[in-house]
C-alpha cells in the first residue's frame, strides 16, 4: 500500500518541483538585474550583497543560496547583461540590412535598455580592473572586445558600400563609436527620450554620416 501511495505522487512532486524552479528562475533573474545595478552605480569592490539581495526583495540568505559570493555573482551578472542587451538590442541591429542602419539601432537599442540604470556598469567594470588580472576584469574586457569587433565589422561593411566615408582605421573608428555611445548614455540617464535621440546623433557624427541620408528615413 505504500509503495502504491508513493507510486501515485510523481505528478503533484514533478507539479512541486516545476513551480519551485520558476520560483527560482524568478529569483534569479531578480537577483542578477539588481547586482547589474549596483555594479553600476558602486563598482566590484563597494558591492555590498546584503543590498543587492534587499533591493532585490529577496534574503541574503535567498542570494548566498543560488551564488557562492561577489565574484560568482558579478560573473553572472555581465552574463545576464550580455543575453539580455543580445536578445534585445542585438535583435534590433541584426532586422536591419544596411550597416549604417545596425550601428544607429543599436545606439538607439542600447540608449533604451541601459534605462534599467545599468548603463555605467560595463565602463566601471573596465576602470576598476584596468591593469588588474582578475575573472570579472577578462570577463569584461573580452565582451567589451567582442562589441567593437562587431561595430568594426558593420564599419567596414558601411565603407565598402560607400555608406560611411573614409577615415581612420575601422578599429579606430569603431572605438570611438562605443566610447561615444557609452559617454551620451552615461551622462544622460533619466533624461528619456532625448537619451535615445542624442545617442544616435552621437554616433552619426563618429560615423561622419547624416541622419536624413539613411534610405527610408526623414528627418
Amino acid at each position: 500500500m505504500h509503495v502504491r501511495n508513493l507510486e501515485a505522487n510523481p505528478p503533484a512532486t514533478a507539479g512541486a518541483r516545476s513551480r519551485q524552479a520558476e520560483r527560482r528562475a524568478r529569483s534569479r533573474s531578480a537577483l542578477l538585474e539588481s547586482a547589474a545595478r549596483g555594479l553600476s552605480r558602486y563598482g566590484y569592490g563597494n558591492l555590498v550583497l546584503e543590498q543587492v539581495a534587499t533591493d532585490a526583495g529577496y534574503t541574503r540568505g535567498a542570494l548566498y543560496h543560488q551564488f557562492k559570493g561577489k565574484e560568482e555573482l558579478a560573473l553572472a551578472a555581465l552574463d545576464w547583461v550580455l543575453e539580455t542587451w543580445e536578445r534585445e538590442v542585438g535583435a534590433l541591429v541584426a532586422r536591419e540590412a544596411e550597416p549604417v542602419a545596425a550601428l544607429l539601432a543599436m545606439a538607439r537599442g542600447h540608449a533604451v535598455f541601459c534605462r534599467r540604470d545599468i548603463a555605467r556598469m560595463a565602463l566601471a567594470l573596465r576602470l576598476e580592473f584596468s591593469g588588474r588580472d582578475h575573472p570579472v576584469g577578462r570577463a569584461v574586457e573580452q565582451s567589451y572586445d567582442a562589441l567593437v569587433t562587431d561595430c568594426e565589422q558593420l564599419v567596414e561593411a558601411g565603407r565598402a558600400a560607400g555608406a560611411i566615408p573614409p577615415g581612420p582605421p575601422g578599429r579606430t573608428l569603431a572605438l570611438a563609436f562605443v566610447g561615444a555611445l557609452e559617454g551620451v548614455v552615461v551622462s544622460l540617464a533619466g533624461r528619456e527620450p532625448y537619451d535615445e535621440t542624442l545617442a544616435e546623433r552621437a554616433v552619426a557624427g563618429v560615423l561622419g554620416v547624416r541622419l536624413a541620408d539613411r534610405p527610408g528615413e526623414e528627418r
